[in-house]
């Protein structure tokens, strides 16, 4: 089989270790990708940009204080709200990172091809980086023509550029599935999470029908300070690992089943009853969001938040 980058990965016996070409390594049914054999993303040579804000307004601020017409609070708590710029319909915010510690992110589905384009294009002129969630090819071929960098991980949905300098990836995030059929979102949370400055290790197809192949993956699961599990069907995977693990466990309930689980309402209300302590759940499907929830959780433990 091959992974959705290509590489060809030969599956055996249970139990058997085969090589990988991207250097990781299959152990029965799972694929644990390490710091060497995590799929590399190439990075484009860092470009010197401008990045002006609105220095008028930045000085009507500061003149504000020096004046005593407002206190230094309100000065910082307007400053958090610059700079914003108009772009068509949208109104985009250039300055989440510094509050959030990361760009604002686009939502692919909704928006047009001129739309994806151009948003993104100021986007990245402004930040370095770009993340679009849920597209497809046509909106990958649009975010191309205007951001030359552009990759897309069709798996995930995800279209990304990076012309950040180099950072050292924070290790400590792990995410798992309980089958094949939820790695699309998994990707989505192993590729966010990776944007964030995280190094993702992936231990897949681990579900509770072979619980033998949970127990197996016990020690990448306590290696990890935060785990994302993702699983469809009766969603018991969060449970079973939040009782085997000291780290918080971030439930991701997946669409994936036949009828009564009711495109994931199953999954996620056995998620949000589960008696196991430190299990946190997000929506349905939703890898971006528990992506997003890893790396601040990893950044603030390494002191990067």
């Amino acid at each position: 089989m091959c992974d959705h980058n290509g590489s060809s990965i030969t599956r055996a016996h249970a139990g058997v270790d085969f090589d990988a070409d991207s250097g990781g390594h299959i152990i029965g049914v799972r694929y644990v990708a390490s710091a060497a054999s995590r799929i590399e993303h190439p990075k484009p040579p860092a470009i010197p940009r401008d990045s002006p804000i609105d220095a008028q307004e930045i000085k009507h601020i500061l003149d504000a204080v020096a004046a005593g017409d407002t206190s230094a609070s309100e000065a910082f708590e307007s400053l958090g709200r610059l700079p914003l710029e108009k772009a068509g319909d949208a109104l985009l915010d250039h300055h989440r990172a510094v509050r959030t510690g990361f760009p604002e992110v686009v939502y692919g589905p909704g928006k047009s091809e001129a739309q994806l384009a151009e948003i993104t294009e100021r986007l990245y002129e402004r930040s370095g980086v770009i993340l679009v969630t849920r597209t497809d090819a046509e909106g990958y071929a649009a975010v191309k023509s205007t951001v030359p960098d552009a990759q897309f991980n069709e798996l995930a949905g995800i279209v990304w550029a990076d012309r950040r300098p180099l950072e050292t990836p924070i290790q400590g995030v792990a995410v798992v599935t309980a089958g094949t059929a939820d790695l699309p979102v998994a990707e989505e949370a192993s590729e966010t999470a990776r944007l964030m400055g995280c190094d993702v290790v992936r231990i897949v197809d681990v579900g509770v029908a072979g619980l033998h192949r949970t127990l197996g993956s016990l020690p990448e699961l306590r290696e990890a300070k935060v785990l994302v599990v993702v699983a469809g069907m009766e969603g018991a995977l969060p449970s079973v690992i939040g009782g085997l693990v000291k780290s918080p466990v971030i439930a991701v309930p997946t669409s994936t089943g036949y009828g009564a689980s009711l495109g994931g309402v199953a999954a996620l209300l056995a998620m949000l009853n589960s008696c196991a302590a430190g299990i946190a759940v997000v929506n349905i499907d939703n890898g971006f969001g528990a992506g997003a929830m890893a790396a601040k959780i990893v950044r603030a433990i390494a002191g990067r938040d």
